[in-house]
C-alpha cells in the first residue's frame, strides 16, 4: 500500500486476478462445465478476493480496508475449497492441485502482508 495511487498496483490484487483468471479457465474444461453450480461457485469466489481489495482501496480509513482485506482472505480460502472438491470431483490432477493452491496462498500471504502493514499504521 505505501504509496500505492490506484488498487491495480497492489500485490495481492495483481495475485488474485491471476487466480481469479486461472480458475475461469479451469471451470472451461467441458468436464467441469457440465457442473453448473460447482462452476458458478467457483467463479463467484475467485471474483470475490479481488473486488473486495478493490472496493476496500477505495474505503477512507485503514480498518474499513483490514476489513474487506479480510473478506478477501475468506474468499480466498473458499477458493481453495473448491480447489480440494475439484480433485475430490475427479476434475483436478493433483499437480494442477498444487499450481493453483500455490497461487491462493501467495494470494493469501500478500493480504495478510498488507493487513499487517494497515495494523500499524
Amino acid at each position: 500500500m505505501a504509496g500505492a495511487r490506484h488498487f491495480r498496483e497492489l500485490v495481492c490484487w495483481k495475485l488474485a486476478c491471476e487466480l481469479k483468471i486461472a480458475l475461469y479457465s479451469f471451470v472451461e474444461r467441458p468436464q467441469v462445465q457440465r457442473d453448473f453450480r460447482f462452476c458458478s461457485q467457483v467463479r463467484d469466489a475467485a471474483a470475490s478476493a479481488p473486488r473486495n481489495i478493490a472496493e476496500g482501496f477505495g474505503r477512507r480509513t485503514h480498518a474499513d480496508f483490514a476489513h474487506f482485506l479480510d473478506v478477501a482472505r475468506a474468499s480466498l480460502g473458499e477458493c481453495q475449497n473448491h480447489l480440494q472438491d475439484a480433485v475430490d470431483r475427479g476434475y483436478l490432477s493433483g499437480d494442477d492441485f498444487e499450481t493453483l493452491n500455490t497461487l491462493a496462498e501467495r494470494a493469501c500471504g500478500a493480504v495478510a502482508g498488507l493487513q499487517r502493514y494497515l495494523r500499524k499504521r
